[in-house]
């Protein structure tokens, strides 16, 4: 059997498994950023729904983005994938490693769109819209840019996902967060915002170095090959622009604050991660500080953004992904280099014009509008079908763990609070 098939195969499965470890990051990174009573909720639902959107891979999502006989939307083939074994081709990729690849990818983008439901959204309505969304919202966008689809063929640029997973994930994140509404207690009569403030930043930081780990699986194994070792020049633009994106929120938040928060160096870093994974293999190694640095400064500025309109995002789907996913897609429309435009065409400074950054543009808004668009037609109607997709005020303030599964995720702690809790009003009872 050929060497560099093999090479390959086992380079590319090793990415894989990265980037499906990258779902651990989502899950502390969840837990830390909301509040101790929801912790065990937002852990369990996020490994359910990794398992659930893999079956939805597999039956469906697979086919519509990589299938034959394709429409304008997407592939008509290869659904159920029965692992295909045929004879490799010389230099080529194990088809059942490839499907594994993307099945990550697929999971990554679920997981960012159900961080809008945090702290409010019922269990079912998880497993409803992980199904809907693997079917209706990823695979076309992923046809269309990575499955040979309209996009394609414009030679729209979006090497590893900025526009495939993150934006289309944050689109279904930001119709979801608009449609449960704000948390309790999160805005105030007035306009004014509360800080709701998560419960482990030892959490969300490890968090942040799983997925910035995870990270070089998914751009540089998105190379999918060895050969040349072009893999290390991938991660070194992966690994500046995430340095970029935490230095420049951390100065920016110093300035602005006073102090430099913690939660914004955090996002600082997965905002340059984000944005960097479209253009990560188009682009020199001082283009990716710049765009890395930018999606630092993008992030701090679209949170506050958000919170003004009162839009709550606890997991900063919209602010993390969304927003910088965007300016990492239309940045390759500046800075793609004649030598590294594999796909389409150099960008505006380096000799080619604003046509790639139109095709970029056209992507970006396509795509945002149509995963949002559907996004939001789907919560609709589970809203009117299943009786609401929020849980009751009293299962909120209670807490997701108890009032979803019966247990807390902590229940020394909450046991402990909640005999507080009794005494205090036990207390009051009497004196009144």
């Amino acid at each position: 059997m050929d060497a560099m098939y093999l090479m390959n195969s086992l380079w590319t499965m090793v990415a894989a498994i990265l980037v499906i470890f990258m779902i651990g990051g989502f899950i502390l990174l969840e837990a830390g950023s909301t509040r101790m009573k929801n912790a065990g909720h937002v852990a369990g639902k996020t490994i359910f729904t990794f398992g659930l959107a893999s079956i939805v891979f597999w039956t469906l999502s697979y086919g519509l983005i990589f299938g034959g006989n394709a429409n304008f939307l997407v592939g008509m083939t290869d659904f159920f994938y029965s692992g295909d074994l045929a004879k490799p081709e010389e230099g080529g990729l194990a088809t059942t490693v490839f499907f594994v690849f993307q099945l990550a990818f697929a999971a990554i983008s679920v997981t960012i769109a159900l961080g809008g439901f945090a702290e409010r959204a019922k269990f079912s309505a998880y497993v409803v819209f992980t199904i809907l969304f693997g079917i209706l919202v990823y695979p076309v966008i992923a046809h269309w840019i990575w499955g040979g689809g309209w996009l394609a063929e414009h030679g729209k640029q979006d090497f590893a996902g900025s526009t495939v997973v993150h934006l289309t994930g944050a689109m279904a994140a930001l119709a979801a967060t608009i449609l449960l509404k704000p948390r309790i207690g999160k805005f105030n009569k007035d306009g004014s915002s509360n800080n709701i403030a998560g419960h482990n930043q030892v959490y969300t930081a490890l968090a942040v170095l799983i997925l910035w780990v995870g990270w070089f699986g998914f751009n540089a194994g998105s190379t999918v090959s060895v050969d040349g070792a072009f893999f290390g020049f991938v991660a070194l633009n992966t690994n500046l622009a995430a340095g970029a994106g935490a230095v420049a929120a951390t100065l920016i938040s110093w300035f602005v604050l006073g102090k430099p928060d913690i939660p914004t160096i955090l996002n600082g870093a997965l905002a340059g991660l984000v944005a960097i994974t479209a253009s990560c293999a188009f682009v020199d190694v001082w283009a990716s500080v710049v765009i890395g640095f930018v999606a630092g400064i993008l992030t701090f500025y679209g949170a506050r953004f958000l919170e003004k309109r009162k839009i709550d995002d606890p997991i900063f789907a919209v602010s993390v992904h969304g927003i910088p996913g965007i300016w990492g897609t239309l940045s390759t429309g500046f800075f793609a280099t004649k030598e590294l435009a594999s796909v389409g065409k150099p960008g505006l400074f380096y000799g080619g014009g604003f046509d790639q950054l139109g095709v970029q543009f056209m992507g970006v808004a396509v795509s945002g509008i149509y995963a949002f668009v559907v996004s939001f037609a789907i919560l609709w109607v589970m809203k009117k079908v299943m009786g609401g997709i929020r849980v009751s005020e009293e299962e909120e303030i209670m807490g997701l763990d108890i009032s979803e599964h019966g247990s807390y995720g902590y229940p020394e702690q909450m046991d402990k609070l909640a005999k507080e809790a009794n005494v205090v009003a036990s207390k009051t009872h009497v004196s009144s």
